[in-house]
């Protein structure tokens, strides 16, 4: 694969270069370190769109959720009642100091400045929103340890994760004219395969972007499958790595006719909208207010170091995509298109809970919540840049949960 990817004047050498050497190391550095390596999900929603039709028997399916024991103490603390008022018993005080460093805000606020987080909290925020989040405090969301559930090929495949994709596709995807996605495996008059004729007539730029996110998305999840495959297993032992064989009949330019490398390119251009977010929210992390707590005081200040070092490397790369030119139009039809825009993201982000294998619904759902808070996040460059110095801020704020999210889905 190589030369300049469409919508942007980037190529995709300079991509590989600039990811091998400055962003991978650093990046799957981070992704090891408490902080980043917990992630609260609830696996357990029911799918909005359609009747469930059951999960996944396979073993290798079973995400394992964390035990308590193991989640750090500042990460468990949750963030509930972090900014109640302080009761007069001193466990409970405690227990709140503890809370009140989670997350984004740290212990030296004063009174004012936790009362203005409670308003904050209160305040409606859905309409930046591009994913819908989990409730992270239902009894059903649980931590997972993201390094001990690796995203790989399950074996979960066939009519329900077609349903899935196709769902997405056709219904939630501003998608090129005569663009086919795969047919329905359960109809048995028409043949398996992929049938793809581009035309971009009449389709906006915005609507173009969003394809690629899509199409980069499923690209990235597919490469993960292939390079993470279940090969073998003898005498109850799995040998999981890389399948060739996969790999070409996904993305091979013969065997997908021709839409296998342009795939591929989605992929660089989804990379290239998530680098995009880590330059623009880097004023966001560098305030002193903000701190990535889990409880090991050494490990969050390495944490918070290792994460200002990415945002440094990703500002200076010098062919970032232009987000600008998105939504310039008049502005009563660029509103309308970007809330048209959001709206058809957080759909898909519903769809991931009809995943029916758990390990795929972990990855898809932590990969799409990543890539709505990039949207978020390049939609709110007035608000980063607006933020106060050293309280929280009602224009913009992030949870751990989209953080984390953030982070290892540009990881991926």
């Amino acid at each position: 694969l190589t030369g300049v990817l469409d919508d942007c004047l980037c190529d995709i050498e300079s991509i590989d270069d600039f990811n091998t050497f400055k962003i991978f190391p650093k990046i799957q550095k981070l992704q090891e370190r408490d902080y980043f390596r917990y992630y609260k999900v609830n696996l357990k929603r029911p799918c909005p769109f359609w009747a469930d039709d059951g999960h996944c028997s396979i073993k290798d399916c079973h995400v394992e959720p964390c035990p308590e024991s193991k989640i750090p103490v500042g990460i468990k603390a949750g963030s509930s009642n972090k900014y109640s008022k302080v009761a007069n018993n001193s466990k409970e005080l405690e227990d709140c100091e503890q809370a009140s460093k989670l997350g984004a805000v740290n212990s030296t606020l004063s009174n004012q400045s936790k009362e203005a987080f409670i308003d904050w909290a209160r305040y409606d925020d859905s309409q930046d929103h591009f994913c819908e989040l989990d409730d992270e405090r239902s009894p059903d969301a649980q931590y997972v340890d993201l390094l001990l559930n690796p995203e790989r090929y399950t074996g979960y495949k066939g009519p329900s994760a077609w349903r899935v994709w196709n769902s997405i596709y056709e219904e939630n995807c501003f998608k090129p004219r005569s663009v086919y996605r795969p047919l329905n495996p359960l109809a048995p008059s028409r043949v398996w395969g992929l049938f793809v004729f581009f035309s971009w007539t009449g389709l906006c730029l915005e609507k173009r972007v969003f394809y690629k996110l899509i199409s980069g998305l499923h690209a990235s999840i597919n490469l993960h499958l292939c390079a993470n495959y279940l090969l073998e297993e003898t005498w109850g032992k799995p040998r999981w790595g890389p399948n060739v064989k996969e790999f070409t009949r996904r993305f091979d330019p013969i065997e997908t006719k021709g839409e296998g490398p342009r795939r591929l390119k989605n992929l660089y251009f989804l990379y290239l909208i998530e680098l995009r977010a880590l330059s623009k929210v880097a004023p966001y992390f560098e305030r002193s207010v903000v701190d990535l707590y889990t409880g090991n005081g050494h490990e969050d200040a390495e944490s918070k170091a290792l994460l200002l070092e990415i945002f440094r490397d990703t500002k200076s790369f010098h062919m970032h995509f232009d987000e600008k030119s998105m939504f310039a139009g008049d502005k009563k039809g660029a509103k309308s298109l970007k809330e048209e825009f959001r709206l058809h993201f957080k759909n898909i982000s519903r769809i991931m809970d009809c995943v029916g294998c758990d390990k795929c619904r972990l990855w898809g759902k932590l990969q799409t919540q990543g890539l709505g808070t990039a949207l978020k996040i390049l939609f709110s460059e007035k608000e980063i840049q607006s933020l106060p110095e050293n309280s929280p801020s009602k224009g913009f704020q992030l949870t751990r949960q989209e953080i984390v999210a953030l982070v290892n889905a540009f990881g991926r």
